[in-house]
């Protein structure tokens, strides 16, 4: 590749080094101030290296879509394993401060829909139409002290999509609307009841937000250490007069307890002296259809829709860990 000719500018890299200014005005954690944060708030902007700030838009984006904008106007090619990089390390923080909205479209689909959709939020929109001009400055300073009431008002609007889960205690959880949780509520509230009236629910997972319900304490007591970022079962009840930990997992879109994940399982809580039961949880019989041939031996199956009934995959236990 030929050199640059000295004094001719690059308006890809000049852009760029803008909007990663942009973030460092705001404020944004210094863990968002990089290049690829730069490169997801430019394609939210709809920005090309020759469009004016003054013209900026509010596309409304999926991940994938931004990292191919990325590709396209700016030559920042990421390899498609890093789409949840992307996701997790710079569109969530964002969500988290403000700056940009997850499905303003549809607030009630599910937080680990592919068809999420993005968009950046009308006062930022405002903002960085303003940037380099007069009254840049004035803005920003009147944009980042408001920034805290966003912060506040945010978790309220996410209530809004909460959907409510009973506890066996009496106390009520709320959970991320959509997705498996719809499912979790009715192991919670079904399943545990009928067939683990007597236990400790010590551990509820929500797509949306890890480790919504934790007994931390507890769990360690039975040699079990729980990592946000690991693969953790949905629920976990503990049966102390029988020594049992039920794992029980919520399928919707992913897999049931297969011999993989049977064995990552009994790996996981290795720690424990409690005998471990693996429940695979289903909404319906058809949907149970699907991943037949994929359930391990040595395992349960509950299907919500007959909540009283359980199937038992062979094994001289119907229900009951396996040394």
């Amino acid at each position: 590749m030929a050199e640059r000719a000295p004094g001719r500018r690059n308006p890809a890299g000049t852009r760029l080094a803008e909007a990663l200014s942009v973030l460092q005005a705001l404020k944004v954690p210094r863990e968002q101030q990089n290049e690829r944060s730069a490169l997801t708030l430019l394609a939210l902007l709809g920005m090309t290296p020759r469009k004016r700030w003054a013209d900026a838009e509010a596309p409304l984006l999926g991940i994938t879509e931004m990292m191919n904008h990325f590709q396209k106007h700016f030559g920042k090619k990421y390899a498609p394993n890093t789409r949840e990089t992307v996701r997790r390390f710079t569109v969530h923080q964002f969500v988290q401060i403000g700056l940009i909205l997850a499905n303003p479209d549809d607030p009630r689909r599910p937080v680990n829909s592919p068809d999420n959709r993005y968009q950046v939020a009308p006062t930022l929109l405002k903002l960085v139409r303003e940037y380099g001009s007069s009254s840049w400055n004035g803005s920003l300073h009147a944009f980042v002290e408001s920034s805290e009431m966003l912060r506040r008002l945010q978790p309220r609007e996410r209530e809004m999509v909460l959907i409510p889960v009973r506890l066996p205690d009496g106390q009520e959880l709320k959970l991320t609307a959509g997705g498996q949780n719809e499912l979790v509520k009715k192991i919670v509230e079904g399943f545990c009841p009928r067939f683990t009236p007597d236990g400790v629910l010590v551990y509820v997972g929500d797509t949306g937000n890890k480790q919504r319900h934790l007994e931390a304490k507890y769990i360690q007591r039975l040699g079990v250490t729980i990592d946000e970022h690991g693969k953790i079962p949905d629920v976990v009840v503990h049966l102390p007069e029988r020594n049992w930990l039920v794992l029980i997992e919520a399928v919707t879109s992913h897999g049931p307890i297969g011999l993989k994940r049977h064995n990552e399982l009994k790996d996981l809580f290795k720690g424990t002296k409690e005998g471990l039961v693996f429940v695979t949880a289903f909404l319906t019989r058809r949907a149970m259809t699907k991943y037949l041939s994929e359930i391990a031996w040595e395992t349960e199956v509950w299907i919500a829709e007959a909540p009283s009934h359980i199937i038992h995959f062979n094994g001289e236990r119907f229900l009951g860990p396996y040394e």
